[in-house]
Formats: structure tokens, sequence, C-alpha cells
């Protein structure tokens, strides 16, 4: 793990974006697509914004999946991550995506969604994730104690009380009550298989997360901490989120 501190949300968004187009370009330059990861909320605002202005990625190239979906939230209501990354990053591209694999919340049966969108998945390697970490020290969805063994690329998961309590508190619903229980998530194994991680975490509410993630022990406990295990992972902080680093 490669731990990059800058003094702003700002600066480290677009120093992570940075990094990230960096790696695209040397990519495509390989091969003909490239497929990436993309995680939604507050944490990625500045580096999704960075990504969509970057000059002359060709995105008709690269594949997208989402990281994570609410159970139960169609793509119309305002906390949808689907909606999310429709308005904050694919409709703010340059050129049209060659596919993006979106996650639909409100099926009948989100085991048989998850199903679904593992298998466009499965046979893919993912070239560049971008994630985040949240109070929890959860990856996606997967919040404490995470399944680190799962092999299936998408899986039905449970949002704990904490989880709930941040989305609350983001302004991404009005009551802990409107905040739903259960989201389809990537799982940490197949996060976890990408050749390269790009991690942006700004803000000091995230400090304790990323301490125990960074200087404590690998444990599904804290599900970020197996982030230690990855030999391309950039974790970019800003000064809050890394003020109680060693």
């Amino acid at each position: 793990m490669t731990i990059i501190v800058h003094p702003s949300a700002a600066a480290q968004g677009r120093a992570a974006a940075d990094a990230g187009v960096v790696l695209l370009r040397e990519i495509l330059a390989e091969q003909e697509t490239a497929t990436i990861a993309l995680a939604a909320g507050s944490s990625q605002f500045a580096i999704l914004e960075e990504l969509t202005v970057a000059p002359d990625l060709p995105w008709h190239r690269i594949r997208a999946f989402p990281l994570n979906e609410y159970v139960g939230l169609p793509v119309t209501h305002p906390s949808s991550f689907r909606r999310f990354l429709w308005e904050r990053f694919e409709s703010q591209l340059p050129l049209p995506l060659r596919a993006f694999y979106h996650i639909d919340g409100v099926v009948e049966d989100p085991t048989t969604e998850s199903v679904r969108v593992g298998r466009l998945l499965r046979d893919r390697e993912i070239d560049v994730a971008f994630i985040g970490i949240g109070e929890n020290g959860h990856l996606a969805f997967n919040d404490p104690p995470a399944d680190f063994d799962t092999e299936e690329p998408y899986i039905v998961v449970e949002l704990d009380e904490r989880c709930r309590q941040q989305q609350k508190s983001e302004g991404w619903f009005d009551t802990l009550d409107d905040v739903p229980h259960e989201a389809i998530s990537m799982s940490v194994h197949r996060m976890m298989t990408s050749r390269h991680l790009i991690c942006s975490v700004p803000d000091k509410r995230k400090a304790e997360a990323v301490q125990a993630a960074v200087e404590g022990e690998v444990t599904s406990r804290l599900p970020a901490s197996i982030l230690q295990q990855h030999e391309n992972c950039q974790l970019f902080l800003d000064e809050g989120s890394a003020s109680l680093l060693k």
C-alpha cells in the first residue's frame, strides 16, 4: 500500500483521479479495452469530477461496473447509486462508455440480480477500481464482519447500524428509518483481484477507520484492513483523514 496525503479533499481527489488516468492510459496502450469499478458517495465527489474532464481519455474503450446499490431504491430515488453515477460521472463524459453494467436495486429477488451482474463481471479482470473506506471501515457495502472468503463477484449484504447512520448523516436520507437495510455489493475478494486500487478517503470523520486499516491487524472486523495485502493499492488521504496516522 502506498499512502499519499494532500492538504484538502479537493486536492486528494484530483491526485487520485490523475493517478487513475495515468494507469488507464498505460493499460489502454497495451490492450484494446479496460474495465473499471466505481464507488459512489460523498467521498467520491472530487475524484469523479476530475475523471470526467481528463483530456483525451478514450472512454469508448472502457467498461464500468458499480461497487454497490441499495436494495429497494429505484433509479429515480435521489440516493440511488445508479442515479449518482449517471449524474456525476456517466452523463458528464465527453464520449459514451463502451458499457456500464448497472445494478437494478428494485428487482423482486436481489440475490438473482447479484448473480446476473456477477456473471457479467466473472470472466473480466478489473484493471482499476476506484474505491473508498466507510466510517466503520467497510469496503463498498461489506460492513464488519465482512466475508473475506466468498468468491462470488457480487453478494447481497445487510447494512449495519453505523453504516446506515453514515448515510443519514451525509444527507442522503432524511431519517435513519429511510435508509435501506440491504444492498447488493461487490465482494471484498473481487475488489482485491483488481490489478490496481485507487482508494480515495477524505474527511476527519474517517480518521479512525483509516488508522485501523493502515496500522492495525488485517481482520474482517475492519474490512478495509485487507488493503494492506494488495501490492498495487494507492491510498489518497487529506489532512483530516490522515490525522491519526503515526
